[in-house]
């Protein structure tokens, strides 16, 4: 039987439900960091079932700079008041606002790219490649490895976060939406700059 303390040290660190902190550290014999895996493993499969959901709530967040030049508001959603009052979740949109001041991306991800944007782009790199001797798959390779490394520069969700490296925002967004057990998204933002 997990003590009362290691489950309130548990959802600390996690933000999981009592109950699933006590049911992870029993299945981990208390072991802290299994126990926080297990939570993640469930928050993902939790995830997962929500794609479907409605985010009806959320925050609107605003980041400027120092130099008061430059800005960004972020529309962050998620499905229940709860989660948008949430401090992390709140954190998580200043956050997003400061990498999007940062890193200046046009589009909230690869499936908003308007069809005639990504359209022109392969015809501008299927005319660079024109004059080459490569095979048709080759050149197709190629175009489409010059698309995903031009998209992920201007694409929000595949941008590497500006505050860990380790990760894209859309990798971000997943972790959030493992932890709070709610479907949570981008919706819009825009960035200001003088």
């Amino acid at each position: 039987m997990a003590k009362i303390e290691d489950v309130q040290k548990l959802r600390e660190q996690t933000q999981a439900p009592v109950m699933e902190c006590k049911k992870a550290l029993e299945e981990a014999k208390g072991d802290f960091s299994k126990a926080s895996e297990i939570l993640k493993k469930k928050g993902e499969l939790r995830a997962e079932k929500k794609e479907d959901s409605n985010t009806k709530s959320g925050v609107v967040e605003s980041y400027i700079h120092s130099n008061h030049r430059v800005g960004a508001l972020v529309e962050l959603r998620c499905e229940t008041d709860f989660v948008a009052n949430n401090e992390e979740f709140k954190k998580l949109a200043y956050n997003l606002a400061m990498h999007i001041t940062a890193l200046n991306p046009k589009y909230v991800a690869y499936s908003k790219v308007p069809k005639e944007i990504i359209e022109e782009k392969e015809k501008e790199y299927a005319d660079e490649l024109k004059g080459t001797d490569k095979p048709t798959e080759i050149v197709e390779k190629i175009i489409k490895g010059k698309l995903e490394k031009e998209f992920q520069e201007i694409c929000l969700d595949k941008q590497i976060f500006v505050k860990d490296e380790t990760k894209s925002v859309e990798e971000l967004i997943k972790e959030a939406i493992a932890k709070f057990g709610e479907k949570i998204e981008i919706s819009r933002f825009i960035r200001f700059q003088i």
